[in-house]
């Protein structure tokens, strides 16, 4: 996902172009991946970069989400 002109812009794939680098994560909670994609739009690195939205291994224990 990306902002520009106030717009953001989805793109479905589930991977990362080779010129890009990970610089970190946040892992947010959201309730579903509509308000996680409002959430990511919002960001400030949207608008200069881009951001990869992932949903959390539901079965994956909360104690070890962080």
């Amino acid at each position: 996902m990306q902002v520009r002109n106030d717009r953001a812009i989805v793109t479905d794939g589930p991977f990362a172009e080779t010129k890009e680098q990970l610089g970190g994560y946040f892992l947010v909670e959201a309730r579903d991946m509509e308000q996680a994609l409002e959430i990511a739009a919002a960001w400030p690195s949207a608008r200069i970069g881009r951001i990869e939205v992932r949903p959390v291994e539901p079965a994956l224990p909360e104690s070890a989400r962080y």
